[in-house]
């Protein structure tokens, strides 16, 4: 994900030092992968002029400019803060789309097919923002492995290098909290559906 070891750590320590040609040398490494994320979003969107990856990435970029204050310690601190951005944007694009279809029966694509229950665009992602609100009250790393995984599109390995513990970890953990997640989120599912959700 970072192309020179330590560089995007850098700059961020420059950018924090207030050192204003930083953030421009910080976007050409992590756009790449912001950008290849978004576009898997537009891809699975059934209606993908409603949500344009460059817009989407664009907006990230601006909110983390208007951030430019923020004590990011590290390239991990800087990616956990990105995908916590994606995710504030795609609850925000949910949230426009249920005001404007509200009965309108539009049909969406899951977020991730790790959790193919949450869907794009929908009251789902709405549904799925409140319940991590309420689990980063219980524990702020579980949000976190959920966020990376679904909203910036890191493999395992690289959401267990940027958080600092193993894949097995992640792999457990992550298994743990869809479990969570789906019972929050469909508190009448019978014990059957419950298991196929953690497996899935």
């Amino acid at each position: 994900m970072e192309p020179v070891p330590g560089e995007i750590t850098l700059l961020l320590a420059k950018w924090k030092d207030g050192e204003p040609s930083a953030f421009e040398q910080l976007m050409p490494l992590v756009y790449p992968h912001l950008r290849e994320v978004a576009a898997a979003y537009i891809r699975r969107e059934r209606n993908p002029g409603e949500l344009q990856a460059t817009a989407l990435v664009d907006e990230v970029c601006l909110r983390l400019i208007n951030q430019k204050k923020a004590s990011w310690s590290d390239r991990a601190h800087f990616y956990t803060f990105a995908a916590k951005l994606m995710r504030m944007i795609l609850t925000d694009h949910a949230r426009g789309n249920a005001a404007q279809k509200r009965g309108g029966g539009a049909r969406h694509v899951p977020l991730n097919r790790d959790i193919p229950w949450i869907k794009i665009g929908s009251e789902s992602m709405i549904d799925l923002n409140r319940a991590l609100d309420e689990l980063n009250g219980i524990n702020a790393y579980n949000v976190q492995l959920v966020e990376l995984r679904y909203f910036l599109g890191c493999t395992a390995e690289e959401t267990a290098e940027l958080l600092q513990v193993s894949k097995a970890t992640v792999d457990r953990d992550l298994k743990f909290i869809k479990g969570w997640l789906y019972r929050r989120l469909h508190p009448d599912a019978v014990p059957e559906a419950l298991e196929h959700s953690a497996k899935t």
